[in-house]
């Protein structure tokens, strides 16, 4: 797909159960402010998704929607060029994953390759929420409602693109044209690995990087860094692969050349952790100091963080609703039908 046309809608969004992190900044954030200035563009907070498995707990989920808005703004996303939203108060989105659900089988939901990691990482065996186990058609609906073409995503989310693929692909052959397809767009750093080595980057696994975070907590974070635990000596030959602090310096240092210089002289021997976990904190603090300083302005004003979402859902509110009733026409559903 072209992704210079100029009338594509774009649409991306997140859960507000924590801080946003390195991973979402590499995985789809950098993506959004890029693609906000040549698409339209929507943002969602996916508060209503975010019950699947935090219903014991809603209060979580309300303290953290402004907390995701000032991340947010402090990382580019321009409340003029891209409405971000709140899922719960756009009602057709819920309409639409209901008359979705049924275009998909369970025994389908249950071989999504993402549904199934996310079910072992909870620990639910079959003890799974019905809403979690359905929340890629929730996901599908919220992606079709806006006619979105392009969805910004991680490598471990493109399964549930693929399942909205199918649910458009069989809705539009039993009713006609009546959604749009989405495409996948993946960054070029799509899974960035956590701190302790043990996996991708993530809130719940406690493995993660704020955006937020301070320059004091950020230096302790890159000094626990999984690295080669054959590398006991300076001098020792090191392994780069799987090695935490060169898949970072990999994705965030500007400086290529030295980074392959770098990997070079470790495999060889005599370059230690600790010089390059220093250059590495320095790396990240250059990045993250002018993110913490406007995010710390934006979460000051709680109330004009409230008016931007505000703003956004009333726009959403418009496009998810007329989409609703697309589908519903063309389903034969509804007063008009009869």
């Amino acid at each position: 797909m072209d992704t210079q046309t100029k009338d594509l809608t774009i649409l991306t969004g997140d859960r507000p159960t924590g801080p946003l992190h390195l991973g979402h900044l590499v995985g789809s954030l950098e993506a959004r402010v890029r693609l906000q200035h040549r698409h339209r563009q929507f943002v969602l907070i996916a508060d209503a998704q975010a019950l699947t498995d935090n219903v014991a707990d809603p209060g979580k989920i309300g303290r953290n929607i402004l907390e995701l808005m000032a991340d947010y703004l402090a990382i580019g996303i321009d409340p003029n060029k891209t409405a971000i939203c709140l899922q719960s108060e756009i009602p057709a989105l819920a309409e639409i994953a209901f008359y979705l659900l049924n275009l998909v089988t369970v025994a389908r939901l249950e071989r999504n390759p993402t549904v199934r990691e996310e079910i072992r990482d909870r620990g639910f065996e079959r003890n799974i929420p019905a809403g979690f186990l359905a929340y890629p058609v929730s996901q599908a609906a919220d992606i079709t409602a806006f006619d979105a073409a392009l969805v910004p995503v991680g490598a471990d989310q493109l399964p549930v693109i693929e399942q909205a693929q199918e649910i458009v692909r069989r809705c539009n052959a039993l009713f006609g044209e009546t959604l749009t397809m989405p495409e996948a767009i993946i960054s070029d750093t799509p899974r960035l690995v956590g701190i302790d080595g043990a996996g991708k980057m993530s809130k719940s696994a406690g493995n993660a990087i704020a955006l937020s975070i301070e320059a004091d907590a950020l230096v302790e974070a890159v000094n626990r860094m999984y690295t080669d635990p054959g590398h006991i000596r300076v001098s020792d030959p090191g392994r780069v692969e799987g090695n935490v602090v060169f898949a970072y310096l990999d994705a965030f240092d500007p400086d290529k050349e030295e980074v392959a210089r770098l990997m070079a002289h470790y495999r060889a021997g005599g370059l230690g952790d600790v010089a390059l976990k220093r250059r590495l904190a320095g790396i990240l603090e250059e990045l993250l100091a002018p993110i913490r300083e406007r995010r710390r302005r934006f979460a000051s004003d709680p109330a004009q963080l409230l008016a931007i979402l505000k703003a956004g859902t009333e726009k959403a509110n418009g496009i998810a609703s007329r989409t609703a009733l697309r589908l519903r026409r063309n389903m034969g559903l509804g007063f008009s039908m009869l």
